[in-house]
């Protein structure tokens, strides 16, 4: 039996509006409201003004500039019947301006200005030289100043030479005596002065000025003795150099200077340079005949050049 306390609360409840069926639960949550949108303020454009006679005002320049300096200049020369803006004389001092400004101006980019046209002295005293180094080169090469002689026929076997010349100067540097040799012995003596004479003189005595030449061509036997070998000198091959001349008058000389002070030690580098060049090479530590010179010529060995 069910006490009649619970039952009474059971009726009370179904009596009361707690017992009714819910309502139905909304399909979707609601949207959250939107925010209010808030515009940032846009930047003004400064206000455009119109000048007296209706033309947009431009902007102003910066302080220091050129444009500023020059609406300065304006501004001292107003437009007028007598003065109508940028005359001749106005666009002169523009210039000047601009030239001056970008001389002070830690940021303008320099102005070069173009080289004067070399005068027509200067043209044809540069024609005249180019065209007296051509008349006089030999060997096809500018650098070797001389005349060409030909044939030289010797007075004993085996002497003498075809297409012989007789060398002045080579690069620039005067021979004491015109020398007779080959172009092959030519053009050793050039690659021996580019390559090893000027560079190891340098500004000695002011600079190398010639050399002092001892013998070229000459018929006859090593050393001149009697029976010896026929000497590449007899074949036109071979030139001896006693001194190398400066600028200053005075010489570097290999009976004088070898092995004393820095002269002993520019003429062994002379010395050792020619090896290369030339097939072979003699000084004063070679034997007693080149106590006073270099001999040098274009004899070529199997085993190489041949320097003492």
């Amino acid at each position: 039996m069910i006490p009649r306390a619970a039952a009474l609360a059971a009726l009370m409840f179904l009596a009361s509006p707690l017992a009714a069926a819910p309502e139905a639960a909304p399909e979707a949550s609601l949207r959250p409201l939107a925010r209010a949108v808030t515009e940032a303020p846009q930047p003004q454009a400064p206000p455009v003004t119109a000048t007296p006679n209706g033309a947009l005002d431009r902007p102003k320049a910066r302080p220091g500039s050129l444009e500023a300096a020059q609406d300065a200049a304006g501004a001292q020369e107003p437009s007028s019947p007598d003065n109508p803006g940028l005359g001749p004389e106005r666009a002169a001092r523009d210039i000047v301006q601009r030239l001056a400004f970008a001389a002070r101006s830690p940021l303008a980019i320099p102005m070069s200005l173009r080289p004067s046209p070399r005068s027509r002295a200067v043209v044809e005293r540069a024609l005249a030289l180019r065209r007296e180094r051509t008349r006089g080169a030999v060997c096809g090469d500018p650098a070797l100043q001389g005349s060409e002689i030909g044939s030289v026929p010797g007075r004993i076997s085996g002497c003498g030479l075809e297409d012989a010349i007789k060398l002045r100067s080579v690069s620039g540097l005067a021979l004491s005596t015109r020398a007779t040799i080959d172009c092959t012995t030519a053009r050793a003596l050039k690659a021996w002065v580019d390559k090893t004479v000027v560079p190891t003189i340098g500004t000695t005595g002011g600079g190398v000025a010639g050399l002092r030449v001892a013998a070229s061509y000459a018929c006859r036997g090593r050393n001149n003795q009697p029976g010896a070998k026929l000497s590449e000198h007899g074949k036109g091959r071979a030139i001896d150099i006693a001194a190398i001349r400066l600028k200053d008058g005075s010489e570097i000389s290999v009976l004088d200077d070898w092995g004393s002070g820095s002269e002993g030690r520019m003429l062994r580098k002379l010395h050792s340079g020619a090896c290369g060049p030339f097939g072979t090479v003699l000084g004063p530590e070679s034997d007693r005949f080149h106590q006073d010179h270099f001999h040098l010529d274009t004899a070529r060995y199997r085993a190489g050049s041949y320097c003492r």
